[in-house]
């Protein structure tokens, strides 16, 4: 069963700014979040921290 997070999580996660995750999204560059209702939407932690490990290995194999 996937867990989700909202908007404030994944900030606290990614260091990004909130503005910073709708760009990202919009240019395809990040997970799109689950609408859970009208006013409340989040993400599924497994690919907010699959986002996270692509730039940590992109990190990597740039310095290699």
């Amino acid at each position: 069963m996937a867990s989700l997070i909202k908007l404030k999580a994944v900030i606290d996660m990614t260091g990004l700014s909130r503005s910073g995750i709708y760009a990202l999204i919009q240019k395809r560059a990040f997970p799109k979040p689950i609408k859970l209702s009208e006013r409340s939407s989040a993400w599924i932690v497994s690919e907010v921290q699959d986002w996270i490990e692509s730039k940590i290995q992109q990190r990597d194999e740039e310095a290699a």
